[in-house]
């Protein structure tokens, strides 16, 4: 299969409201021309090095998705242009993120990411946490970012049940955070191997790589 026809299988299952991102970290450049001209054009990077790179390289109208670990001091480097920024896990974070979008008059959406899994592994905030950060003072101060929603990631487990318990758990957590804010509308849960179960348990965006470009090397 083609990543044109990988990528037309997968849209022609997904509901009107399901946002998929094409992850495309450590693939090159001609895979996501291959997607790109196959009509995708939110493209999901874990480094943002490569995908500064790919920014530079690539059409201006795609939305760049930064879907893994950020490190504050790379913030600046993504901040002109990224369009969403999934692993938010802290306050200090989101102020260094909305300090870099001010210096560019943008603002830059984000995704608190929330721990749902059981492994250590994993990052992400608390529900308490979540809620407090939303209600701060502090929160209501930053006016160069926009938190539209959360990210979770399941744990790396063959049991299905689990993992649909812990997406059950964002999508709890999603309805009760809304009633503090609004502006939540975005529930960033599932990949290839589970983002169907993850669109049953509400999901409205889902992060698919291989199932799109291959396996990665």
């Amino acid at each position: 299969m083609t990543i044109r026809e990988n990528l037309n299988h997968i849209k022609s299952q997904l509901p009107n409201n399901v946002t998929l991102v094409a992850v495309s970290k450590t693939k090159p450049i001609s895979d996501l021309m291959e997607a790109y001209n196959a009509g995708q054009r939110i493209f999901g990077e874990n480094k943002i090095q490569e995908m500064v790179e790919k920014f530079g390289d690539m059409p201006k109208d795609i939305k760049w998705h930064m879907i893994g670990h950020v490190q504050r001091n790379k913030v600046k480097y993504m901040s002109e242009f990224v369009s969403l920024i999934h692993g938010v896990e802290n306050f200090k974070l989101l102020k260094e993120i909305d300090k870099q979008a001010k210096k560019h008059d943008r603002i830059i959406e984000c995704l608190l990411q929330i721990k749902i899994a059981e492994e250590d592994s994993k990052f992400g905030m608390s529900k308490d946490d979540a809620s407090a950060l939303l209600q701060s003072d502090e929160f209501s101060e930053l006016k160069h970012i926009k938190v539209i929603g959360l990210m979770g990631m399941a744990t790396f487990t063959g049991d299905m049940k689990q993992i649909e318990n812990e997406f059950k758990f964002l999508k709890h957590t999603f309805s009760e955070l809304k009633t503090l804010n609004s502006e939540l509308k975005t529930i960033s849960m599932g990949m290839s191997g589970d983002y169907q179960l993850a669109i049953d348990c509400g999901s409205t965006m889902i992060r698919v790589g291989s199932s799109i470009f291959g396996a990665r090397n």
